[in-house]
């Protein structure tokens, strides 16, 4: 039995769900709520100390790292296998699994200095937000947290943020200019695996950041979209309303985030 515990639009969940999905794989699924800190529960902790999403449950096998996960998922059955079959792919591809962990850690600066930054501090006083900083086991991820709470756009954390993501969309603009997806001709586990990350831009009203300078990413995360994988993912831990708001709370914030953008990319030129 799979037993997935999960978050409705936590980006490593969506990977996840994602993998499920192309798979055709049966699963149970165990909702945390994030925004009610059951992540927290010590249940939950036993699973996966670090008190984040998703964990996956396989028998009585224990696996957390949403990359890791999808991997062990394409190797439970031989359908629609998402890995590469050449060894040298497949090298490329674990690669990009790698790199997900800095990706990750770049959507999440985008997301807690924009939209979910506005959110907090307006709907929780300084002691649940402070609660909640102290909450994360982590103290690197809760220092940065403080200080994205606190600096917002201005954060220093958005620099190396945008470090990450021109380099992620300079990388898929180069192999979608020549492919259909990025390990080719077929969907795989790399499109998989990046998928909700650039989603998460795209509901954050940041689409902007690719648009212009690497447009192929564009056609791509349409492509993805138009999978029923993605909507099974999506559908049914999504709340239109929210989805909503966040895009038009994010687009209010965009110009200033696209003048960092600017900025730094102006920077990488000198």
């Amino acid at each position: 039995m799979i037993t997935l515990y999960h978050a409705g639009l936590s980006v490593c969940s969506i990977k996840v769900r994602l993998g499920l999905a192309e798979k055709g794989l049966e699963w149970q699924s165990h909702p945390i709520d994030l925004k009610k800190g059951e992540q927290y529960n010590p249940e939950y902790m036993q699973l996966n100390p670090n008190a984040v999403v998703p964990t996956l449950v396989h028998n009585d096998f224990v696996i957390i790292e949403s990359s890791i996960i999808l991997e062990y998922v394409d190797s439970l059955s031989d359908d629609n296998v998402l890995m590469p079959t050449d060894l040298q792919a497949q090298t490329l591809a674990r690669i990009w699994l790698l790199r997900c962990l800095d990706i990750h850690s770049a959507i999440n600066t985008m997301t807690f200095s924009t939209v979910n930054r506005e959110k907090i501090l307006a709907n929780l006083s300084p002691e649940k937000i402070e609660q909640s900083i102290r909450a994360i086991p982590n103290p690197l991820a809760s220092a940065k947290r403080r200080d994205l709470l606190t600096n917002g756009i201005a954060s220093d954390h958005l620099h190396g943020a945008l470090f990450t993501l021109k380099r992620l969309f300079d990388d898929m603009e180069t192999s979608l200019t020549h492919n259909h997806w990025m390990t080719g001709a077929n969907y795989g586990i790399i499109d998989t695996a990046i998928l909700s990350y650039v989603d998460r831009l795209d509901r954050l009203g940041m689409a902007g950041l690719w648009k212009e300078r690497t447009p192929s990413i564009e056609a791509w995360l349409n492509r993805s979209k138009a999978r029923p994988s993605y909507h099974e993912a999506m559908n049914a831990y999504e709340d239109p309303k929210e989805t909503e708001d966040t895009r038009q709370v994010g687009e209010r914030l965009w110009p200033q985030v696209n003048q960092r953008w600017q900025e730094f990319l102006d920077g990488q030129k000198n």
